[in-house]
């Protein structure tokens, strides 16, 4: 074996590869041929969207696992560890399995060179395979036409939203935004949209290539009401699904609804048992709530607009508090789009420096930011300072956001502090 420890081969990989991203198909697919994963019996679900991937990921991930199959979910990116990326049953696997993985797809590449992400991707696939999951649920890392996950042919693809994200990569056209993250459904299998304002370029590709198209507004709907909402959609068979008073879940309600959609058209029967799932329903680093000491911590990766305004929103729907907000996000993020969300529902901002991530804006970058806005905020060395010097009380709210370094530098520090 190359190397024997999980670092060693994620170290090792961050160089492999002439850039950390390369979007197209030809080398991972060719690798995944080669290992024989193109065609897996398990059935397959992949994710696309801006926002609201994870949540659909981990709604459909628990339905699953309720009816008894056995489910392998594949995520990006990790909080703390990189297993988290990898989980059967709602465990990360453990590091010798994806050693060994590593170690096969080492030999069957050959001279193929692959990146960081494709790496994760077909080990994935390849542990899943392995142990003989049930249901494959993937996540798209960035787009969906050209990315690493589209080598399978999903029996049911969910594209959550379309938003504007990293332009650098998919452009600023959200038409065209919308064609690739469509390039996930395929001909004469389920092709869900859970965006009611999603571009038209999506249905329009549905349509030309003759996916079974079920889309927000049309066969399927929400809609909420105070302490409950009510889903509608279609079975496998096209016959009318109607739940009635679930309990609002934590995470996204688009997204739970597009999952609750998917497990139907994977012959999945929607019963009593779905309001229980609503209430189990979690996502580290998604309006993730942890006490302690009586301050009430919201940790949230929300790092674009969108993403924002959904944490503004629950921020709304909690009981008045002093909010303290610790935020560090990406240079290359629209930030001032980010921030401007949740200023009405924040009392005191708090600059973090995430020193160590070259892509992070630095704090004179977020004051700026901030400064531009007419708002003031304090400025901290780290996540862990502006931690322990926000001067929160027992009662207050401390909202910590704007990436998934952000988050996971937070879960370090209270991770060991919990009381509630």
């Amino acid at each position: 074996m190359r190397f024997s420890q999980l670092q060693d081969w994620l170290s090792w990989q961050e160089t492999l590869h002439s850039s950390e991203i390369d979007m197209g198909l030809e080398r991972v697919r060719a690798v995944a041929e080669r290992m024989g994963l193109l065609q897996p019996e398990a059935k397959v679900v992949s994710v696309a969207g801006t926002n609201g991937k994870g949540s659909c990921v981990a709604t459909l991930e628990l339905l699953c696992r309720q009816r008894g199959d056995k489910v392998g979910a594949f995520t990006s990116p990790h909080l703390l560890h990189y297993n988290e990326r990898i989980r059967v049953d709602g465990q990360s696997v453990e590091d010798a399995l994806i050693c060994e993985s590593f170690e096969r797809i080492d030999q069957a590449r050959g001279d193929i060179s692959l990146t960081y992400f494709e790496f994760g991707t077909l080990a994935a696939i390849d542990i899943f395979q392995q142990l003989n999951v049930d249901v494959m649920l993937l996540e798209v890392g960035l787009g969906g036409r050209l990315d690493a996950v589209n080598i399978l042919d999903a029996d049911v693809a969910v594209v959550t939203s379309i938003d504007l994200d990293h332009q650098d990569w998919l452009g600023s056209d959200i038409n065209v935004i919308g064609r690739e993250k469509a390039g996930i459904y395929r001909p004469n299998r389920w092709a869900i949209c859970a965006d009611l304002g999603a571009p038209e370029t999506v249905a329009d590709y549905a349509h030309e290539i003759g996916a079974l198209w079920v889309a927000m507004g049309m066969s399927m709907n929400m809609e909420q009401h105070s302490g409950h909402w009510d889903f509608s959609g279609v079975t496998s068979e096209g016959e009318p699904l109607e739940l009635y008073h679930l309990p609002l879940p934590r995470l996204p309600l688009v997204s739970v609804a597009a999952a609750l959609q998917a497990f139907a058209l994977l012959d999945g029967h929607l019963d009593d048992e779905v309001a229980k799932v609503m209430t189990q329903l979690e996502l580290p680093g998604r309006a993730q709530h942890i006490n302690v000491h009586g301050v009430e911590y919201i940790l949230d990766v929300a790092h674009n607009p969108a993403a924002a305004a959904l944490l503004a929103e629950h921020l709304g729907s909690l009981e008045p508090a002093t909010t303290h907000a610790i935020t560090a996000i990406m240079a290359d993020k629209d930030r001032q789009g980010v921030l401007k969300p949740l200023l009405s529902q924040v009392t005191h901002w708090h600059v973090a420096e995430l020193s160590h991530i070259p892509r992070a804006a630095t704090a004179d970058q977020l004051l700026g930011d901030f400064t531009e806005l007419g708002v003031d905020a304090g400025r901290h060395g780290d996540v862990a300072s502006a931690i322990a010097n926000t001067n929160a009380v027992a009662g207050d709210r401390v909202v910590i956001m704007g990436s998934f370094f952000t988050v996971a530098e937070a879960m370090a520090v209270l991770g060991g502090q919990v009381s509630g």
